[in-house]
């Protein structure tokens, strides 16, 4: 029994776990710039160490496309239709930060006269600039390793996605198109519009989205608001609009994105409920 209790002990002992590291983003993590054709623009992203011991990363970049269903893609730089991820140079690749300071990862985009089959660039293009922070004790860690510590274990990587998005001056139309609408009713009892939506335009956008209600009798009975979600073209998004406080009955519901200026859209439905 003695013996089999030591063993237990020296093997959770060699099965350790790889400590996270502890990095974050200051600021946004989505930059947008107009521009035009044969232009070039800097930014730059701050990565801080939160720690009190120095903490690694790497930067690299991914597409970025994602849809209502909560499907996301981070596809490989470049192969996306309205990818920016080859017009933008970045450095450092591979960043160590001082404990409790900052180190700048700046970038440059580069846009070039026209697409690469000749055809004129309209609207929003977009891509993703990931920093990830490097575990200690992991393959790619370049920090001395402790030889009296187990390397074997689970390693927890900390990961962020800056949204580098260009849009095109003067060029590109808006246009939403509503997917799907229907009521929702969770577990606990709360009451949710679920509206998705997709951006169908050329132009990335970022729109109020809300519900107005209105009874039998033509009278309005509130607005109520959903998020202000990102939605680049040939995204797609899913508002649940909460109406758990709305009294029961027969509604005439107008959903209203107003992606700014004259760019509003509607789409009316009936619920009971």
């Amino acid at each position: 029994m003695k013996n089999n209790l030591l063993k237990l002990l020296s093997a959770l002992v060699i099965v350790s776990c790889t400590t996270q590291a502890q990095i974050s983003v200051i600021g946004e993590l989505s930059q947008d710039r107009q521009a035009r054709p044969g232009e070039k623009y800097d930014g730059v992203i701050i990565v801080k160490n939160d720690t009190n011991e120095p903490q690694e990363a790497r930067i690299y970049q991914t597409d970025y496309l994602f849809y209502f269903n909560g499907t996301n893609n981070y596809g490989e730089p470049g192969t996306m239709s309205r990818s920016n991820a080859k017009w933008v140079t970045f450095s450092p690749s591979y960043l160590t930060v001082p404990p409790q300071s900052t180190v700048s990862v700046n970038f440059t985009v580069t846009i070039p006269p026209t697409m690469t089959d000749g055809k004129k660039l309209v609207g929003t293009y977009w891509s993703m600039l990931m920093v990830e922070g490097i575990a200690k004790g992991s393959a790619e860690s370049s920090a001395p390793k402790d030889p009296k510590k187990a390397q074997m274990g689970i390693s927890q990587t900390i990961r962020y996605g800056i949204q580098i998005a260009t849009h095109i001056a003067q060029t590109g139309t808006k246009q939403i198109n509503f997917v799907d609408a229907k009521m929702m009713t969770k577990a606990d009892g709360g009451r949710f519009l679920q509206v998705d939506i997709e951006n169908t335009g050329d132009l990335g956008l970022r729109p109020d989205v809300y519900v107005e209600l209105f009874d039998d009798k033509g009278a309005s009975k509130g607005k109520y608001s959903g998020v202000k979600y990102r939605l680049y073209p040939g995204t797609s998004v899913r508002q649940m609009i909460d109406l758990t406080a709305v009294p029961s009955g027969n509604y005439k519901a107008v959903v209203v994105v107003d992606a700014g200026g004259d760019d509003v859209y509607g789409a009316q439905y009936t619920l009971k409920f």
